[in-house]
């Protein structure tokens, strides 16, 4: 009886969440990109591993080098870094490059590709270093899960990489056994991933358009222009409630006060002392609260409140009101 290669299962099972990813209308191009990517290179894998098709093993070593560029192009338009449009011409380097050494020497593929993987999740990781904070183009609900999901994106990079210089090691040692299970290793990776970043809504970007942001070293004048942009922000959220919006971003919220993302994010932090996402979602615990004392259910409060998730919104309410929302309620009935 024929048995299906893993990493053929693996591109059929992300060319069903693409399809459902189109189908449903949700995230960004460039995610799309990447796991039909991701798709069409398990799926040349297991053509060449599994089936022989020799002839394809040149185009795996293409595909190989797009595949972290994209990622990184996927996760700069969460963190509001520069758009495709921008910053193609120097990712596209590396697939340039990997066509050269196609024809002049294939061996330096060895060190291309688990460079381009290595290097695209190191910078992904560096970026995260900032939290929530840099990635203004994120939902605000997600808070510290979209950074744990591209967390989980980058170090799967790593892994890769790593997996491949043991390839190449085994190879040169004449230990060809380690091609019997260790691409498997590579792909379930791949798989789970990719499976984190299609499964969540954590990491879905809402581009908004940017305005200059000015830097500057702090001084009492930030100081007290944060003050004002604090008290503009006050004043917005009584009169607007911006924050019962579930798909809010820290873009979009710096646009409608016409301010750019950072200026704003900074404002928060220095004068509210925590940073955008936690502030938000404090906001809309006191709006939850305010409706469980009406009389609402906690499930009905917390969808009117702005929370998408039963999970964000647990996390949230004990991390406010250092309780559960059931317990707040039985203790706050009228």
């Amino acid at each position: 009886m024929p048995v299906l290669p893993i990493p053929m299962f693996i591109a059929l099972l992300l060319v069903g969440l693409l399809a459902i990813r189109i189908v449903k209308r949700e995230a960004n191009p460039t995610l799309l990109a990447l796991i039909a990517i991701c798709a069409v290179q398990s799926s040349i894998f297991a053509l060449v591993q599994y089936y022989g098709v020799t002839a394809l093993r040149p185009v795996q070593a293409v595909i190989a080098t797009i595949i972290p560029p994209v990622a990184w192009l996927a996760f700069s338009q969460a963190s509001g870094g520069e758009g495709p449009s921008n910053t193609w011409a120097w990712h596209a380097t590396g697939p340039v490059f990997a066509l050269l050494c196609l024809t002049l020497n294939p061996f330096l593929l060895d060190a291309l590709i688990p460079l381009s993987f290595a290097g695209h999740g190191l910078a992904i990781l560096m970026k995260l270093r900032g939290g929530e904070d840099n990635l203004p183009h994120s939902r605000l609900e997600s808070g510290a899960d979209a950074v744990m999901v591209w967390r989980v994106l980058a170090l799967s990079l790593i892994a890769s990489a790593i997996c491949d210089v043991v390839i190449s090691y085994g190879l040169a040692m004449g230990q060809e056994g380690v091609l019997q299970w260790l691409p498997s290793i590579v792909s379930s990776l791949s798989l789970l991933s990719l499976g984190a970043m299609s499964l969540t809504s954590a990491i879905e970007s809402r581009r908004e358009p940017d305005l200059e942001i000015r830097e500057a070293a702090p001084s009492p004048e930030d100081m007290e222009r944060d003050k004002a942009i604090i008290a503009r922000l006050d004043e917005f959220v009584m009169k607007q409630k911006p924050h019962l919006d579930p798909d809010l971003t820290l873009a979009r919220l710096a646009r409608r006060l016409t301010l750019p993302a950072k200026q704003l994010s900074t404002a928060i932090n220095r004068i509210k002392d925590e940073n955008v996402s936690r502030y938000i979602n404090r906001l809309r615990i006191e709006e939850t609260c305010k409706l469980m004392l009406d009389g609402k259910s906690v499930t009905a409060a917390m969808f009117e409140s702005g929370f998408n998730t039963k999970s964000n919104f647990n996390r949230e309410f004990l991390r406010v009101k250092g309780m559960s929302p059931r317990q707040w309620q039985a203790e706050n009935r009228p």
